[in-house]
């Protein structure tokens, strides 16, 4: 509704024109006034019907979720950095899981989405929701800490970057294993996909060109031994041991992988994004890599 009033106007500001004395008008009979109003506005977008970021039927959702929080105080002047690989899962690895995630999510019911914060057990309900919004938006590998960096250091950062990350050669990458991992001050903990062998080689040379601009600017580097994934899911607290335990019992009952040979979905290396943003206030994103068109295991992401 918000976006509609933005295209058409709303109440308020209709109230407030008639403040003043309008010019006068010739007058017109009822059925000719409302045929002019109808043919002179031009139907809504129809993207502002279904934005992108709508969860459409999820309005019924209880409100008050936790939400996640940065792992550093915010500061006036600073902004938050954070470099990354952007990462889409193909259509058809979808399916296989969802049910694993459905599974579980009925074991471990604190689990919630990463970035929208919906509990898992809520989308589990109706197989298309979970699939187009637990599984279908952009997800990430982290290539460096997300670190607070100051202003005068932001152009000397995204300008390093993009002198050593100049990567033409494309790669595939394989995401073999489900993993839980653990933030640093233990306050969550993440049902992630690693990535083991297909594409490992090559993002760890990526994270070690990240350290080295992040030395030079005194910024604290990645992990000794990096083990780049992606997160789908979060819970509040260290949950390591028991989600763990619910993750390799249902890995070896399940088709969508666990060993080091199974994929449970692979896709291609399209490049790399910088964001760097302040809390409460606008973000600024630019593409440090970028191979176009962006193509996954079985199929290109339009």
């Amino acid at each position: 509704m918000e976006a509609l009033r933005a295209t058409y106007g709303d109440a308020s500001s209709d109230s407030d024109s008639e403040a003043s004395t309008p010019p006068t008008l010739p007058t017109k009979s009822k059925s000719q006034t409302e045929e002019t109003l109808t043919s002179s506005l031009p139907p809504p977008p129809l993207s502002l019907l279904h934005p992108p970021n709508s969860l459409g039927l999820l309005d019924y959702l209880q409100t008050g979720q936790p939400s996640r929080t940065r792992s550093f105080p915010h500061v006036e002047g600073n902004y938050a950095l954070h470099v990354y690989i952007p990462v889409y899962i193909p259509s058809t690895s979808k399916k296989e899981m969802g049910q694993f995630l459905k599974r579980v999510a009925s074991l471990v019911p604190d689990l919630h989405v990463v970035d929208i914060d919906v509990p898992l057990n809520t989308l589990c309900k109706e197989e298309l929701k979970l699939e187009q919004v637990a599984l279908g938006r952009e997800f990430h590998i982290s290539l460096g800490r997300t670190i607070p960096i100051r202003v005068h250091q932001i152009d000397s950062i995204v300008t390093m970057l993009r002198q050593r990350l100049q990567f033409p050669k494309r790669y595939w990458i394989d995401f073999n294993k489900w993993e839980v991992f653990v933030n640093d001050d233990q306050t969550r903990s993440f049902l992630s996909l690693e990535v083991v062998t297909g594409g490992l080689a090559e993002i760890t040379k990526q994270i070690q060109a990240v350290n080295e601009v992040y030395k030079l600017h005194n910024l604290p580097e990645f992990y000794k031994d990096p083990r780049p994934h992606i997160s789908l899911a979060w819970a509040l607290g260290d949950l390591s041991g028991s989600l763990k335990r619910v993750v390799e019992e249902e890995t070896k009952s399940s088709s969508s992988g666990g060993s080091l040979q199974n994929r449970i979905c692979t896709c291609k290396f399209g490049g790399i994004e910088c964001k760097i943003d302040r809390e409460r206030a606008i973000r600024y994103s630019w593409t440090i890599v970028h191979i176009f068109p962006l193509y996954v295991a079985n199929g290109c992401i339009p």
